[in-house]
């Protein structure tokens, strides 16, 4: 494979990567896996780690095992796939963790629209205390209105 394809297949892994999370947030971790997910949507959960952290270590799985094989024998697009999932892994940690939830005070005072937005319909999502009838269940895409009107 040409080499000049693997930053498209590392983009093209983070964006995809928007859909599973929507999909996974949506069918696994609002279904059969609630028992993991439910106290992050508990108010001022008491602990500095949540049940739902362990799905960080359920998506590093896959991406530490397409480093793996993207290695052997030698460097190929399983590497780059397992990348876009790094990255989308520390976009999400960086947008949900920091920026939304706070659990770490770095980025408290932001103005961009599009942040706004963000944390805006997050809160939406967290407004639902239980597993049924939630709503924005993705990351990055935010739908319009949750925007500002200008």
């Amino acid at each position: 494979m040409d080499i000049v394809l693997y930053p498209v297949i590392t983009l093209l892994t983070f964006m995809v990567m928007e859909v599973v999370t929507w999909c996974t947030h949506k069918f696994i971790m609002h279904g059969f896996l609630w028992i993991l997910h439910a106290d992050h949507h508990e108010p001022k959960y008491p602990h500095v780690f949540e049940k739902n952290d362990a799905f960080f270590v359920i998506f590093a799985i896959p991406s530490i095992a397409l480093f793996y094989f993207g290695v052997a024998p030698t460097l190929n697009f399983l590497f780059f796939i397992g990348l876009g999932i790094l990255f989308y892994g520390i976009a999400y940690f960086l947008v949900h963790d920091v920026l939304i939830h706070q659990r770490f005070k770095w980025f408290s005072n932001v103005g961009s629209s599009y942040l706004l937005a963000l944390r805006k319909a997050h809160k939406i999502h967290h407004k639902n205390m239980g597993k049924e009838d939630g709503e924005c269940f993705g990351m990055l895409l935010v739908p319009k209105k949750y925007f500002r009107p200008n």
